[in-house]
């Protein structure tokens, strides 16, 4: 197996689900409702680990919330709370990802919009600082449904996304995780 563990970003973007919750009357105001979860890594986690997590995590629900407030798509909606989770290192899903075997950081993200059906999805992805627009972006601007490796890289690169050495991801705890591996 070539990789130690691929990113979570895939699992992390396939979870969080926003609902829209519908009246039975069409003419009553809903109110959506964003639901989040850090990952399955949290289940052995002590009590001061998952406050360390439990901060990033409210701030990417508000930063959900206010694209909505802002009368904003729940796709644009999901990004934005991906992406601070994504630029936070106590997650895995950007910034702290999870080494392969090999010694690298390859992210991973996916997306789906319900309403069209249409999805786009980043894999083994080394460079985007924010997998999750790499997704957005295939889903968005190509007929592709998935993009990875130098591919996904260079697709990102080619239409302006932000691009990070790999020295950005690495986090101590991660490396220190390959090395007992």
């Amino acid at each position: 197996m070539k990789h130690f563990s691929l990113s979570k970003a895939v699992f992390m973007a396939a979870s969080l689900a926003l609902l829209g919750l519908t009246a039975a009357n069409a003419q009553e105001k809903f109110s959506p409702v964003i639901v989040i979860h850090g990952g399955t890594s949290g289940l052995d986690l002590t009590k001061e680990e998952f406050k360390i997590r439990e901060e990033p995590m409210k701030k990417a629900l508000l930063a959900g919330q206010a694209v909505l407030e802002k009368g904003g798509s729940a796709m644009d909606a999901v990004t934005a709370a991906i992406m601070v989770l994504e630029d936070d290192p106590n997650f895995n899903a950007g910034k702290g990802a999870v080494f392969t075997a090999d010694g690298f950081n390859e992210l991973d993200a996916s997306i789906m919009d319900g309403s069209t059906k249409k999805a786009g999805a980043v894999a083994m992805a080394r460079h985007i600082k924010n997998p999750i627009l790499g997704a957005r972006l295939v889903m968005d601007k190509t007929w592709h449904t998935l993009v990875a490796g130098e591919g996904a890289d260079k697709l990102a690169k080619e239409n302006g996304l932000e691009m990070v050495d790999q020295k950005y991801f690495f986090t101590q705890f991660r490396y220190d995780a390959l090395q007992k591996a």
